[in-house]
């Protein structure tokens, strides 16, 4: 619907204001255009197209409040307040997961004036448990306490009908089997995997950069708890405000030109402020609880999923102690992690943890708390977020997602490789986990650890 110019100036076309619920979004908007004949240049795409819905009134259930200059004021009240219109706002998808994060996430960017597009990540058919095909065995059944269930769905469309933007549910089924199938490798090959962090490396950042850019969209974001700053010109990934629901451990293998091109709304909020912000805008998603589990390992039993995959590559064989003495035995070393105290099922004097796999003689080795400890790691797959350093560079080093980072110091030593020396032992580091390096609250770099020192090794100078 073109409006027709009145004068020789700039004029502003349009003022609108969206309410839902009980609460007002701030997604008011000049748009300063010259004219062009008897009619303004295009809007841009967002605008016009929420401008037509409100002049229809055709905008799901959502109230426009419209005002220009160059109409009557007509019977429509005024916006509450004014925002100037930014032709340099972005056009953004957003990887929307049917939680509160994300939700939030949409809102704010929709504040800011930003035209939107929700995508959740669809991972597999219909239905409450979704089969994701194998090489062998049985499927692989998502579950409802995961981040992509079919009720994760329903939220995510629910949300944008709400925020009034589009919804795509992009198919990611075949891209998720690879996923599972690492997961399964990772495990038979004696390593402890982390699939949620390949997920974001693969997926969620991975293949939806390539959806972004076939729907025309600048740039990805998501609610993940974690910031992206300038420093030097350069952005980098910072931790989270809220410490406590940091993600910035599973971000890390993003490039910096990914990064450059990443939103993170929720980054500087705490997860409370999350939620009230959810309710002060009547989401759906206010109070839902967020996801815990690997979303196609029911009730956390991976050992009960590889079995029921492929049963054929667990067999029984020796747990022994640091001497190579045999104390046991094990059904399949799968079924241990490194650190684990639960289910070795052997008397002692003292606890005892599983300190090492070998998949080829198919031995779980189990020691003391003390033999649990290590003094550094090596990792490949490196990503450097600074200028790779050959020299020691202090840092403060983490290892599990949820893990305290403590103080240690990182070098570049090949291509794609990292030493990690910790200041004091650290426990349970184990091959197959990422380890990501922080120089204060800011990631210099991470990569996949594939050894372990013991507490009494030192790297070569």
């Amino acid at each position: 619907m073109p409006v027709r110019a009145r004068g020789e100036r700039p004029v502003t076309v349009v003022v609108m204001r969206r309410c839902f619920g009980n609460h007002c979004l701030s997604v008011d908007a000049h748009c300063h255009l010259p004219r062009t004949g008897t009619l303004f240049p295009a809007l841009p795409s967002g605008l016009a197209w929420h401008l037509a819905l409100a002049l229809t009134g055709t905008y799901n259930t959502s109230i426009w409040y419209l005002r220009s200059w160059n109409l009557p004021p007509g019977t429509l009240p005024l916006p509450l307040l004014t925002a100037t219109y930014n032709p340099l706002m972005s056009k953004i998808l957003v990887a929307m997961s049917g939680g509160v994060d994300s939700t939030v996430a949409a809102a704010l960017l929709l504040e800011q004036g930003h035209d939107l597009i929700g995508c959740f990540m669809r991972l597999g058919d219909t239905g409450e448990d979704v089969e994701i095909a194998g090489e062998a065995g049985e499927g692989v059944k998502l579950h409802h306490r995961g981040c992509c269930s079919i009720n994760d769905a329903g939220d995510a469309r629910r949300v944008c009908d709400l925020l009034g933007i589009p919804f795509y549910a992009a198919n990611f089924k075949a891209e998720f089997s690879r996923i599972v199938n690492y997961f399964e490798s990772e495990y038979h090959a004696g390593r402890t995997p982390n699939p949620c962090v390949r997920c974001n490396d693969w997926l969620k950042f991975g293949r939806l950069f390539e959806y972004a850019k076939a729907m025309g969209a600048e740039r990805v974001a998501t609610g993940h708890h974690a910031r992206i700053t300038d420093v030097g010109g350069r952005p980098r990934l910072q931790r989270g405000h809220d410490y406590a629901k940091d993600q910035s451990y599973v971000l890390f293998g993003q490039s910096t030109e990914r990064l450059g091109r990443m939103l993170l709304p929720v980054g500087t909020m705490t997860k409370a402020h999350v939620r009230q912000r959810a309710r002060d805008m009547n989401l759906p998603t206010a109070s839902k609880p967020d996801s815990m589990e690997i979303c196609f390992v029911p009730d956390t039993d991976y050992a009960g999923l590889l079995r029921r995959r492929d049963g054929d590559k667990f067999s029984s064989g020796d747990i022994i102690d640091d001497q190579g003495t045999v104390v046991g035995t094990h059904d399949g070393h799968q079924q241990f992690t490194i650190g684990q105290r639960r289910g070795i099922n052997i008397a002692f004097g003292e606890p005892r943890y599983v300190t090492a796999k070998d998949p080829r003689a198919n031995t779980v080795t189990i020691g003391t708390r003390e033999q649990l400890l290590s003094a550094g790691c090596t990792a490949g797959e490196s990503v450097w977020h600074i200028d790779p350093e050959s020299d020691w560079l202090p840092c403060r080093a983490q290892v599990r997602a949820h893990g305290e980072p403590l103080p240690a110091r990182v070098r570049a030593t090949g291509n794609d490789t990292i030493d990690v020396e910790f200041a004091i032992p650290h426990d349970a580091v184990a091959p197959g986990q990422a380890v990501v390096c922080y120089q204060s609250d800011v990631v210099c770099c991470g990569g996949w650890i594939n050894r372990t020192l013991r507490a009494d090794e030192t790297f070569a100078s």
